[in-house]
């Protein structure tokens, strides 16, 4: 979910109920530790190999934002060259096809002595930045800022997709800001504005809109943005068309082409659920994602469209793709997604099976950047190390880390991570993570706290976790199991959350804490249950079934009325998929409200520590002041946390760590 005002007083109340998190292992990871982690993203390798451009956040304590640049790295030698500094909202570095200049998205400052209307906040914008020495160029001027880019195959041009002005623009201008509601989530409060493609010169000057359709090219909540795509020659620009510019509708996007000098669009691929195009470097084919088989309930798989012929790349692998690139030549892709409890790359064939590439303990956690010459850049973790940037010189050889921004890390004693497996309810195969406080091996049984990922179409991978970590630090055991739904074990995994979005994951977790309790290390009285987004429904859900087995749980932006999150979530249509029908019909009703744990909240008996987000167009706090109400009127032990933020999780540093520190806090007084 596909993952905290009087209550902004409460927030920095709690430190004399919780006490910070106490005191934790010398030398072990702490709290503060987690505003010192760097954060990279983004990584884009140079055509010839040699140069890597990537997006660098550091926290900043005074400001309480991230402090992002663009880096440059040499891969011969390691050294780095600021790019960026003083700019604000940089991201989305990108290479010019010869690799002389690197263009990036990145805010415009508001308009002086404007106080209010769309010219007074920062636009994103792109800028193009000569490689040779020279300042940045802005290129592009969108009155409400540009979401995505892509160079042409020559470099003169640059496609990019921009909101349009508000379809009632000038009725606001008149104060009639009424607006029709359709599929959008109940936090809107204006009509939504279309997103259209444009083009403009490399080097700046007057843009061409190309689309003006009743389609949108981007919806409000989309991740990732879909980009263009220029086709080899040039000649026309392929696109996402989506029906209208909310989310709910999104599964239906198709996708079209229209003529890069100007014209009608047409369809190109007109199968549903398509998005994320890209051309091959040679050959002519077209790749594109979608839900393999067109089952919202699958992974998503890429599918490659040659001449009359579009096939499924990756049937062989049956499983989820989170993102992909081509390899020089057109014959091949490049893939990452979750294989059990890591993140991998495989290379794909556009026949036959893919290979897993060796990439030692290493987790993948960006999508690949690949060189003409074939070397890959990636970010990657370990179980210990947070972020780092490492480049591959060829598919078949070994990974090489280029950073060290997060050294610090290093000197810390960390808990280790071990995978656990087990046979499941219905014979399915399934594992999780076991993190150990880092006094290893424990001295007796320990106390453990489950942490639930969310999604649910998500995974618990032995990447680095620092919520993870804090814990094992404060001498808990912390086990992060998969459930049917994640996206680490196969389609026919992933695909059983169909119809049994709580029972069946709840039997999942329960059959993992069993294999993990057989290991002898385990304190059973002293087990607790925690989680965000789906992992915050996970937690209901257990401790509203297994009342007996928890002694303490912590519900971030659960998901707990599934009727509700129809009706009001920005998902709406989008959640119909779990369960093959609206929750509004009499065929349907009852399975949507079976499978939610507001349904059997009077059963918890747990203390329970509930946060979200006040403006979460996600997962409604509506959803947690239920949970809430419900579980006080029965007697619960239960204290509700919200942060007057609009995201699903905070996004600024100071938060997050509250989050954490109340999650660690609750976890040490009913655990410990």
């Amino acid at each position: 979910m596909a993952s905290i005002k009087t209550v902004v007083a409460a927030v920095a109340g709690l430190a004399a109920g919780l006490g910070g998190c106490g005191t934790a292992l010398a030398g072990s990871f702490q709290l503060k530790d987690v505003a010192r982690i760097v954060t990279l993203s983004d990584p884009r390798i140079s055509p010839d190999g040699r140069q890597i451009a990537v997006v660098v956040s550091r926290p900043d304590a005074k400001t309480d934002k991230p402090d992002q640049q663009i880096d440059l790295i040499d891969v011969t030698g390691g050294t780095l060259r600021p790019l960026t500094r003083y700019r604000i909202g940089v991201h989305a570095p990108r290479w010019s096809p010869r690799g002389h200049r690197l263009a990036f998205i990145a805010s415009v400052p508001a308009v002086p002595g404007r106080k209010s209307g769309s010219a007074a906040k920062p636009h994103a914008q792109v800028f193009v930045m000569p490689m040779d020495g020279g300042d940045a160029l802005q290129v592009t001027h969108a009155p409400r800022g540009i979401l995505s880019f892509a160079w042409s195959p020559g470099g003169g041009r640059i496609a990019y997709i921009a909101k349009n002005e508000p379809p009632n623009a000038a009725a606001l201008k008149a104060h009639d800001n009424v607006f029709r509601v359709t599929d959008n989530n109940f936090m809107v409060h204006r009509a939504a504005a279309r997103a259209e493609l444009w083009v403009v010169p490399s080097v700046g000057g007057a843009a061409r809109r190309l689309t003006d359709g009743a389609f949108s090219l981007d919806t409000d909540q989309q991740d990732p943005q879909p980009a263009p795509a220029w086709s080899p020659h040039g000649h026309s620009i392929a696109f996402a068309r989506f029906p209208d510019p909310f989310w709910a509708l999104s599964f239906k996007s198709v996708i079209d082409t229209v003529p890069a000098a100007g014209g009608e669009s047409a369809p190109l691929v007109p199968l549903q659920g398509s998005i994320l195009a890209h051309y091959a470097p040679a050959g002519g084919a077209l790749a594109f994602m979608r839900p393999r088989n067109g089952d919202e309930n699958n992974g998503t798989a890429v599918y490659v469209a040659l001449g009359s012929t579009t096939f499924d790349a990756t049937h062989a692998l049956a499983r989820n793709v989170d993102a992909y690139a081509w390899m020089p030549g057109g014959r091949s892709l490049l893939l990452t997604g979750e294989d059990g409890t890591r993140s991998v790359l495989w290379r794909q064939p556009l026949q036959g099976p893919a290979r897993r590439l060796d990439l030692g303990d290493i987790d993948i956690v960006s999508p690949p950047s690949v060189a003409k010459t074939g070397a890959i850049a990636f970010i990657g973790r370990t179980a210990t190390h947070a972020d780092e940037l490492y480049v591959m010189t060829s598919s078949a050889a070994l990974p090489r880390r280029l950073t060290d921004v997060n050294g610090f890390l290093d000197a810390l004693a960390l808990g280790r991570s071990t995978t656990v497996r087990w046979r499941g309810p219905g014979g399915f195969h399934e594992d999780g993570v076991l993190t150990y406080p880092p006094q290893d091996p424990p001295a007796h049984r320990d106390p453990l706290v489950l942490l639930i990922h969310g999604g649910p179409e998500g995974a618990s991978t032995s990447a680095f976790s620092s919520l993870a970590q804090l814990l094992a630090a404060h001498g808990f055991l912390v086990f992060q199991p998969n459930y049917r739904g994640s996206t680490n074990l196969g389609d026919a995994y992933q695909h059983a959350i169909y119809r049994d979005t709580g029972a069946g994951p709840g039997r999942d977790v329960m059959a993992g804490l069993a294999a993990v309790e057989r290991l002898g290390i385990v304190d059973r009285r002293r087990i607790g249950v925690s989680g965000w987004s789906y992992g915050g429904y996970m937690t209901d859900w257990l401790t509203s079934h297994y009342p007996r087995v928890w002694r303490a749980a912590v519900a971030g932006a659960a998901l707990n009325d599934w009727v509700m999150d129809y009706t009001i979530a920005y998902y709406q249509q989008g959640d119909e998929y779990f369960f093959g029908g609206s929750p509004w019909t009499a065929k349907d009703y009852r399975i949507w409200r079976a499978q939610s744990p507001i349904t059997y909240a009077r059963r918890v008996k747990a203390p329970t520590l509930i946060m979200g987000d006040v403006f979460d167009p996600n997962v409604p706090l509506v959803n947690s002041y239920e949970w809430y109400h419900a579980l006080r009127d029965n007697g619960v032990t239960v204290r509700f946390y919200a942060y007057p933020a609009h995201t699903h999780f905070p996004s600024d540093i100071d938060r997050q760590m509250d989050v954490m520190r109340r999650w660690v806090g609750w976890m040490r007084r009913y655990l410990q």
